[in-house]
């Protein structure tokens, strides 16, 4: 095999930071996947280079002008820079390659732009591509391995990577480890529900705990990017008490309410985990995750504040997470819902997203499609938090995102921030850390372009595009992404800007030429 010259590009945002909030915790945006690629690269014999990009600048590394070939990690969000960035490094010579959310989402759009696209990647799959390792154009190439990995290149290995990332943060840094792969839940809207549940390798985890225990920065935690941690949740608490002394790194989690029953709570604060991030989702739905499957509306509200309250006896920190928009939400109820949540369980950082259709990632997604209610909004707003592309079932837009407004005003108001920082059972670090986020990112941030939205849509001509009548995109959806992509704004490609958001519902009719076959996945 030719030994090549392979950079490595993992875009940790859209834009360069402009809120302060931004600005601290940019750098905890890494992925792993990166520099698990780079490590498997390197076992190949190539020579690797890994760059970290903000938005148009590289903030942490660099990659040469004559590499011959470019991996780019991308979420969907970030997409036109990871257009951008592909049409300038092929316009030197590149082969370019793209991974992430984005090219599980949106393979067919993103095989436009890049030589090779892949879906679930392991060691072999890259092996296979770099022995290739030739320009696919006017269209890539889609690759996927079978399944997820269930080992990934040690923390040891990957260390001189991630190290220079968290130096760069000035204020927390979070060690990102994965322990488990896939759901076993089966939210039909979520981008993990099509993924079977696979944890990693328990001896590889032990020595990457291990090795952290050596080796761990200043104000450091160490954050499980699970889509849900601890299910087997002995086995995971069995690993950690075996290869961390209580007390020697600190944790943070993702996981379900379900999980957080009392004797579980005491393991958790036992072995130092400080944040819980558990997913509520919805008053009427969902109830798996929260235990409480049976219960809905008020009566579901009052059993998650409870429980709320005494998982934070035992974490200081406890995020809910929220959608709205969802099918089974009508009329203002699910948001005075949300403000009464608010006020039971004071000290609980709610965390609100948008529903937000991905492509071809949830189950839900051709039921959108069918119906006619996925619009084609640009990738640079798919981030769940500043716009919405699946027009809601039983709301017209002006009087959704009024209650949206509403109910982020309210919970982020003053009172709330200072109920929440003067919660019990918090430390100081929490009661500054939820301040100083809820007043700079949720409050002011998200609820301005929450405010800017519903403004917007008084306009007819653009509640003519969220209505479908058009597909003209209006002027506000153009102008930032201008802004964000600076000098990168001239390599996006032509008509990059639009994609078909029924794309997958016509190949699954066979409408597409060229599809994504079951026998072009595996490798």
């Amino acid at each position: 095999m030719r030994k090549y010259r392979v950079g490595i590009i993992d875009i940790l945002g859209k834009s360069v930071s402009k809120r302060a909030f931004a600005r601290y915790s940019r750098a905890n945006n890494m992925s792993i996947m990166p520099q698990v690629v780079a490590v498997w690269c390197e076992d190949l014999g190539h020579e690797v280079h890994l760059a970290y990009y903000s938005g148009p600048a590289c903030v942490i590394g660099g990659l040469p002008d004559d590499v011959d070939v470019v991996f780019i990690c991308a979420f969907s969000h970030s997409a036109y820079v990871a257009y951008a960035l592909s049409a300038c490094f092929r316009a030197k010579g590149a082969v370019t390659v793209l991974g992430g959310p984005h090219a599980r989402s949106y393979p067919l759009d993103a095989r436009k732009h890049f030589d090779y696209v892949v879906g679930f990647t392991d060691e072999a799959l890259i092996g296979e591509l770099l022995r290739e390792c030739a320009p696919h154009r006017p269209e890539g190439v889609y690759l996927s391995a079978r399944q997820q990995p269930n080992r990934l290149a040690s923390l040891r290995r990957r260390w001189k990577y991630m190290e220079p990332v968290l130096a760069a943060s000035p204020v927390l840094r979070s060690v990102p480890i994965l322990g488990s792969l896939g759901c076993p839940y089966q939210c039909s809207f979520c981008v993990d529900a099509k993924i079977a549940y696979a944890p990693m390798d328990y001896e590889g985890l032990k020595e990457d705990l291990r090795f952290l225990v050596e080796h761990k920065p200043s104000r450091s935690i160490v954050a499980w990017h699970d889509p849900n941690f601890g299910i087997r949740f002995d086995d995971y608490m069995g690993l950690i008490e075996e290869a961390v002394p209580p007390g020697r790194l600190t944790f943070a989690a993702e996981t379900s309410l379900s999980l957080l029953k009392e004797d579980n709570l005491k393991r958790l604060k036992y072995n130092n985990f400080q944040a819980i991030l558990p997913g509520i989702e919805s008053w009427y739905d969902n109830g798996d995750k929260s235990k409480t499957r049976s219960t809905k509306g008020q009566e579901k509200v009052e059993r998650v504040a409870e429980h709320a309250r005494l998982v934070m006896q035992y974490v200081p920190y406890m995020q809910a997470n929220l959608i709205f928009g969802l099918d089974v939400d009508e009329g203002p109820e699910p948001f005075e819902l949300t403000k009464h949540f608010v006020d039971l369980a004071p000290g609980v950082y709610p965390f609100f997203s948008l529903l937000m259709s991905y492509g071809r990632s949830a189950p839900d997604n051709l039921r959108y499609q069918r119906a006619g209610r996925v619009l084609n909004v640009p990738f640079h707003f798919l981030n769940q938090l500043h716009s919405m592309n699946v027009r809601p079932l039983h709301y017209d837009w002006l009087t959704f995102f009024g209650h949206v407004v509403d109910t982020y005003e309210y919970a982020f108001s003053k009172r709330a921030l200072f109920r929440r920082a003067c919660a019990p059972h918090k430390n100081l670090t929490t009661r500054v850390e939820q301040f100083f986020r809820g007043w700079t990112s949720e409050g002011d941030h998200k609820l301005n372009n929450m405010r800017k939205m519903h403004r917007r849509l008084a306009d007819p001509k653009v509640r003519a595009y969220f209505d479908g009548e058009t597909d003209v995109l209006p002027d506000f959806f153009v102008e930032p992404i201008r802004e964000d992509l600076g000098p990168l704004w001239d390599w996006l490609p032509d008509g990059a800007l639009y994609h078909d958001p029924n794309l997958y519902l016509k190949e699954t009719q066979g409408l597409v030429p060229n599809p994504i076959e079951p026998a072009m996945v595996a490798v």
